[in-house]
């Protein structure tokens, strides 16, 4: 076998062995937990002088809440007086306790595939195990206290409005006794967004001066959690132009700020920001308006293992007789891609389809994701929209195909010259070298040439494996038959003979799952074993028997990726075949693929006997 087919198949060996590799160096790291008491935490204004200090959201929501609650949904819900939201997109409701939006669920999105799936829930109110939820109020300065000022445990009264729905806001009012009347409206969209107007009437003889706060809680570790490293899940924070990640992992190793009384990171925005929780799919975030400052801080409150962020407001002024407000919004809701952009380019909320993780590839993770989008849209299909985009990544990268499988081509024309050589050579590599790079030379051969479409498809495999994790748009969509969720792994099995038999397949992730693969699994070892039979097995027993296993120990290592991800393997293996087939054939070159798969199985049942 030439150096240049070997060349290729240690290539082909190399992507795969990046991606093994890649895996075992960044496990997700194991959090160490610290539990430092937790005093009050000290609010400042943006020139970071102190303001007043508010209990954190731990210290002021009901204890029961903290232990595993053995309550229905329904019941914990029917305990506090509720408005209700009906959106196309959303169902839930505000509790008037404290004017919590804390009961929210995705009409359009589904636990499971299961006919009887329930929506995915995003929000649940305190009494749940995974309580997770957005409250707003005010901080007091002056004289005033916080008993003077609506807090998480304020009981508002409904002003207008029944039910919260598009083009229907709803206003909560409570007043304090002491002349002053808070009101808080909310609004919604078709889609995910909320708007929140807070506002205090001062009908006494001195002006009063309070701060606005949106906090989104979280207690505990959402249960759906990837724990994975190419995944970010936890804090985002966009700070005038800089992205900013905290995972769940590193709010407890944040610094413990005194005047927080937690782990905490404490950041001051002058414009265009926003902060909050994102999980693979799903998304909570507090919109400051585009040019207002604000004070961003995610925290976490170790004794009650609370996850937090806080949008923080300059102070503003009531005057005698007047009304001061301020107005901020809430995202909550399903990162869709196309729902994100338009908030981002319509709703001038910067860089917002960032708080998808495009990852290190993002340069090509995100116009691959949106030629897949369009192809879908176009096709109506993910299937085929994925095999559609493995054409145009080959037709894109056809001219460096074309010269590597000419050069290839050519190196067969030159094999009896290099038999030749070795001959003359004998046991002097050096010698051997030096003759292999003059006749290189004299033909205008690159043998290094084969290699390079094979390593410019590893970037690609990566922001393609990254665009099918972590878009919601790949969650649930099928391709034909049993491949109903090309995010997933296939969940066909050699064990109940791909669905003949009635018992179950494995369950994904499991040891029986990954030794009965499926069809994906088994078609994609299939096409890297037509593709090694392109070119003749190497002379050596030891390098034949190494690159005979491969496709099989690579076809079981990928068989619990996404079939999505399959699916563009195999496609882009078969696409490599034909091309690879007609262009060395253009050359005056004819593989022979049968002759080497014959002599493969001869070779095999000699060294048996």
């Amino acid at each position: 076998m030439d150096d240049q087919n070997k060349n290729l198949i240690l290539a082909t060996a190399l992507s795969f062995l990046v991606i093994l590799v890649w895996f075992l160096l960044f496990p997700p790291p194991e959090s160490p937990m610290t539990d430092p008491a937790p005093p009050a935490v000290t609010v400042r204004n943006q020139d970071g002088s102190e303001m007043a200090r508010i209990p954190p959201v731990a210290d002021t929501a009901d204890t029961p809440a903290m232990a595993p609650d053995t309550r229905t949904r329904v019941r914990v819900l029917a305990e506090t007086r509720r408005i209700s939201i009906e959106t196309p997109t959303v169902t839930g409701s505000v509790s008037l306790t404290g004017g919590r939006i804390d009961d929210l669920s995705l009409n359009k999105y589904f636990e499971t595939l299961d006919k009887d799936s329930p929506p995915v829930t995003l929000l649940s109110p305190v009494g749940e195990p995974e309580a997770y939820y957005a409250l707003y109020g005010w901080i007091p300065e002056g004289d005033l206290t916080f008993e003077d000022v609506p807090g998480p445990n304020t009981e508002w009264q409904i002003e207008s409005g029944d039910t919260l729905t598009p083009g229907s806001p709803v206003t909560l009012i409570w007043e304090n006794g002491g002349g002053l009347t808070f009101r808080r409206t909310i609004a919604i969209d078709q889609d995910f967004m909320f708007t929140i107007t807070q506002s205090v009437e001062n009908a006494t003889r001195v002006p009063v001066r309070l701060a606005p706060y949106g906090i989104v809680a979280r207690h505990g570790l959402p249960d759906d959690l990837q724990n994975f490293f190419i995944l970010h899940e936890g804090v985002v924070r966009k700070s005038d132009g800089t992205l900013d990640e905290l995972s769940y992992d590193d709010l407890p190793d944040l610094d413990f700020i005194r005047r927080e009384g937690t782990p905490a990171e404490v950041v001051d925005v002058a414009e265009n920001g926003w902060i909050g929780f994102t999980d693979k799919y799903w998304m909570t975030t507090l919109i400051p308006g585009p040019a207002q400052p604000f004070t961003s801080v995610a925290r976490y409150v170790p004794s009650s293992d609370i996850y937090q962020t806080e949008a923080r407001l300059p102070l503003i002024t009531a005057a005698p007789g007047e009304t001061a407000d301020i107005s901020t919004q809430l995202f909550a809701g399903a990162k869709e891609a196309e729902t994100i952009r338009a908030y981002q380019n319509e709703g001038g909320v910067q860089r917002f389809v960032d708080s998808i993780d495009w990852g290190w590839f993002y340069f090509l993770t995100k116009p691959l994701f949106w030629l897949l989008h369009w192809l879908n849209l176009a096709i109506g299909n993910m299937g085929l929209a994925i095999i559609a985009l493995t054409l145009i990544v080959k037709a894109v990268l056809l001219p460096l195909a074309f010269k590597s499988y000419v050069s290839m081509a050519k190196m067969k024309e030159l094999q009896p010259e290099m038999e030749k050589l070795k001959e003359r050579a004998g046991d002097d590599r050096q010698k051997l070298q030096q003759g292999m790079m003059e006749l290189y030379k004299k033909e205008k051969v690159n043998p290094a040439s084969g290699c390079l479409p094979i390593l410019l498809q590893i970037p690609i495999f990566f922001s393609l494996y990254k665009v099918i994790f972590v878009t919601l748009e790949l969650r649930h969509a099928p391709f034909f038959g049993w491949l109903n969720d090309l995010s997933a792994p296939d969940s066909s099995s050699i064990i109940n003979l791909y669905g003949l038999l009635p018992n179950a397949a494995p369950e994904p992730g499991t040891i029986m799952a990954l030794i009965f693969i499926g069809v994906l699994p088994l078609l994609l070892g299939i096409s890297m074993w037509l593709q090694q039979k392109l070119n003749p097995a190497p002379t050596d027993p030891t390098q034949a028997a190494i690159f005979a296993w491969l496709p099989w120990v690579f076809m079981f290592m990928l068989g619990s990726f996404a079939s999505g991800l399959l699916v563009y393997w195999i496609a882009n293996n078969i696409i490599t075949f034909a091309q690879q087939y007609l262009i060395m054939r253009s050359q005056g070159y004819k593989p022979d693929v049968f002759g080497n798969i014959r002599s493969g199985f001869k070779r095999r049942k000699s060294e048996s006997e």
